[in-house]
Protein backbone atom coordinates (compact mmCIF):
# COMPACT_ATOMS: atom_id res chain seq x y z
CA UNK A 1 0.00 0.00 0.00
CA UNK A 2 2.60 2.25 0.31
CA UNK A 3 3.53 2.16 -3.05
CA UNK A 4 -0.04 3.46 -4.01
CA UNK A 5 0.13 6.09 -1.91
CA UNK A 6 3.53 7.10 -2.95
CA UNK A 7 2.82 6.90 -6.65
CA UNK A 8 -0.92 9.08 -6.09
CA UNK A 9 1.16 11.68 -4.47
CA UNK A 10 4.06 11.75 -7.48
CA UNK A 11 1.13 12.16 -9.74
CA UNK A 12 -0.71 15.10 -7.59
CA UNK A 13 3.00 16.47 -7.23
CA UNK A 14 3.53 16.01 -11.42
CA UNK A 15 0.32 17.88 -12.38
CA UNK A 16 0.53 20.42 -9.88
CA UNK A 17 3.81 21.64 -11.38
CA UNK A 18 2.61 21.36 -14.74
CA UNK A 19 -0.98 23.19 -14.00
CA UNK A 20 1.51 25.97 -12.59
CA UNK A 21 3.99 25.69 -15.64
CA UNK A 22 0.85 25.86 -18.09
CA UNK A 23 -0.35 29.20 -16.32
CA UNK A 24 2.98 30.96 -16.24
CA UNK A 25 3.33 29.81 -19.75
CA UNK A 26 -0.23 31.61 -20.75
CA UNK A 27 0.62 34.82 -18.04
CA UNK A 28 3.89 35.21 -20.20
CA UNK A 29 1.84 34.86 -23.45
CA UNK A 30 -1.00 37.04 -22.15
CA UNK A 31 2.26 39.50 -21.19
CA UNK A 32 3.67 39.60 -24.62
CA UNK A 33 -0.22 39.81 -26.02
CA UNK A 34 -0.69 43.03 -24.16
CA UNK A 35 2.65 44.80 -24.67
CA UNK A 36 2.44 44.34 -28.64
CA UNK A 37 -1.23 46.31 -27.38
CA UNK A 38 0.89 48.85 -26.22
CA UNK A 39 3.22 49.39 -28.88
CA UNK A 40 0.23 49.49 -31.35
CA UNK A 41 -1.83 51.54 -29.61
CA UNK A 42 0.92 53.99 -28.94
CA UNK A 43 1.64 54.38 -32.65
CA UNK A 44 -1.75 54.85 -33.52
CA UNK A 45 -1.82 57.56 -30.94
CA UNK A 46 1.28 59.02 -32.24
CA UNK A 47 -0.02 58.84 -36.11
CA UNK A 48 -3.28 60.19 -34.94
CA UNK A 49 -1.47 63.00 -33.28
CA UNK A 50 0.52 64.29 -35.88
CA UNK A 51 -2.11 63.92 -38.30
CA UNK A 52 -4.42 66.04 -36.22
CA UNK A 53 -1.68 68.61 -35.50
CA UNK A 54 -0.91 69.36 -39.03
CA UNK A 55 -4.56 69.49 -40.00
CA UNK A 56 -5.54 71.61 -37.65
CA UNK A 57 -2.68 73.80 -38.95
CA UNK A 58 -3.65 73.41 -42.20
CA UNK A 59 -7.13 74.93 -41.16
CA UNK A 60 -6.01 77.22 -39.40
CA UNK A 61 -3.85 78.84 -41.97
CA UNK A 62 -6.36 78.77 -45.07
CA UNK A 63 -9.13 80.78 -42.46
CA UNK A 64 -6.58 83.43 -41.57
CA UNK A 65 -5.54 83.81 -44.90
CA UNK A 66 -9.53 83.95 -46.04
CA UNK A 67 -10.19 85.81 -43.61
CA UNK A 68 -8.03 88.44 -43.12
CA UNK A 69 -6.89 90.51 -46.54
CA UNK A 70 -4.11 93.06 -46.25
CA UNK A 71 -6.40 96.07 -45.97
CA UNK A 72 -7.43 94.70 -42.56
CA UNK A 73 -5.37 93.37 -40.65
CA UNK A 74 -5.19 96.22 -38.35
CA UNK A 75 -8.89 95.66 -37.85
CA UNK A 76 -8.06 92.42 -36.12
CA UNK A 77 -6.10 94.37 -33.34
CA UNK A 78 -8.20 97.73 -32.58
CA UNK A 79 -11.61 99.00 -31.64
CA UNK A 80 -11.91 102.15 -33.15
CA UNK A 81 -10.43 103.99 -36.43
CA UNK A 82 -10.22 107.50 -36.86
CA UNK A 83 -10.66 108.44 -40.66
CA UNK A 84 -7.01 109.65 -42.55
CA UNK A 85 -6.11 111.28 -45.71
CA UNK A 86 -5.50 108.12 -47.22
CA UNK A 87 -8.54 106.26 -45.85
CA UNK A 88 -12.13 107.29 -45.71
CA UNK A 89 -10.75 111.02 -46.13
CA UNK A 90 -14.25 111.93 -46.83
CA UNK A 91 -15.75 111.02 -43.63
CA UNK A 92 -13.36 113.48 -42.03
CA UNK A 93 -15.37 115.88 -39.61
CA UNK A 94 -18.50 113.61 -40.40
CA UNK A 95 -21.26 113.79 -37.66
CA UNK A 96 -22.26 110.37 -38.71
CA UNK A 97 -18.70 108.63 -38.95
CA UNK A 98 -18.68 105.42 -36.50
CA UNK A 99 -15.53 104.13 -36.93
CA UNK A 100 -15.95 100.97 -34.88
CA UNK A 101 -14.79 97.48 -35.70
CA UNK A 102 -17.00 94.53 -35.43
CA UNK A 103 -15.37 91.39 -35.97
CA UNK A 104 -12.22 92.37 -37.58
CA UNK A 105 -14.48 94.73 -39.83
CA UNK A 106 -14.72 98.55 -39.97
CA UNK A 107 -18.54 99.75 -39.98
CA UNK A 108 -17.90 103.30 -41.48
CA UNK A 109 -21.37 104.54 -41.19
CA UNK A 110 -25.00 103.50 -40.94
CA UNK A 111 -25.08 105.18 -44.54
CA UNK A 112 -22.41 103.96 -46.51
CA UNK A 113 -20.93 100.55 -44.17
CA UNK A 114 -18.29 100.08 -46.23
CA UNK A 115 -17.39 104.16 -46.63
CA UNK A 116 -17.87 106.62 -49.90
CA UNK A 117 -15.55 105.61 -52.65
CA UNK A 118 -15.88 108.85 -54.45
CA UNK A 119 -14.49 112.15 -53.17
CA UNK A 120 -17.31 113.34 -51.60
CA UNK A 121 -20.44 112.31 -49.91
CA UNK A 122 -24.13 113.31 -49.80
CA UNK A 123 -24.84 112.69 -46.37
CA UNK A 124 -22.07 114.15 -44.93
CA UNK A 125 -22.93 116.38 -42.31
CA UNK A 126 -20.36 118.44 -40.06
CA UNK A 127 -19.75 117.51 -36.53
CA UNK A 128 -19.77 120.29 -34.43
CA UNK A 129 -18.30 118.88 -31.47
CA UNK A 130 -15.04 118.36 -33.27
CA UNK A 131 -14.28 121.95 -33.88
CA UNK A 132 -14.67 122.75 -30.13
Amino acid sequence: MEDWSKDFFEVVGTAILEVDNFFNEMAEKISDVFDEWGKFSEEIVEEISINIVAEIDDCLHDLVNQNIQEEDIDYYFVDHVEPKTEKHPVCRGCIHYHGQVYGGNLFVCAMHPYGVEGESCLDWESDSSSFN
